[in-house]
């Protein structure tokens, strides 16, 4: 027998915590940018729903972990830090990027279907540098977690 899940919609139609995945669905369908994830237990789901969903989407595999500490005053604040979320892989994946100073929120693409976690850090890095270059900053840093989409950056 399957293991019970409970599904958390932080947003779609009715945001909330959902016992079936048919029930969940009816939330996210047609919604667009819908929030959600799966939870294995009710605690783990009521905790996520009173969260930021970014804080609980998982990376989809071991080659998106973090490069590697950077200490606190070893960041520049004038930079842009990257991110994705994939629900599956391949599932609804999306990106954004924030300005690093402040946290404000400079784009965000998604969510967008049969994406991998690798693709979305890769594009977010990718629509980084487009942005950065169409405003004259081609030099300002980027910060990601993926080691992968640096590896991809770096080769060039």
């Amino acid at each position: 027998m399957a293991k019970q899940k409970f599904y958390v919609v932080w947003e779609g139609h009715t945001p909330g915590i959902y016992s079936s995945w048919e029930a969940a669905k009816r939330q996210v369908e047609g919604y667009a940018q819908a929030k959600y994830k799966s939870f294995e237990s009710r605690e783990e789901a009521e905790k996520a729903f009173k969260g930021n969903y970014w804080a609980f989407v998982k990376k989809a595999d071991e080659a998106s972990k973090p490069a590697g500490k950077i200490p606190r005053s070893a960041i520049i604040k004038e930079s842009v830090t990257v991110d994705a979320a994939c629900s599956g892989n391949p599932g609804d994946m999306e990106y954004q990027g924030v300005y690093t100073a402040d946290g404000r929120k400079l784009f965000h693409m998604g969510p967008l279907e049969d994406g991998t976690n690798n693709i979305g850090e890769f594009l977010a890095i990718v629509h980084a540098l487009a942005m950065l270059k169409q405003q004259g900053k081609p030099s300002m840093p980027i910060y990601s977690d993926s080691k992968t989409a640096q590896g991809w950056v770096k080769k060039g």
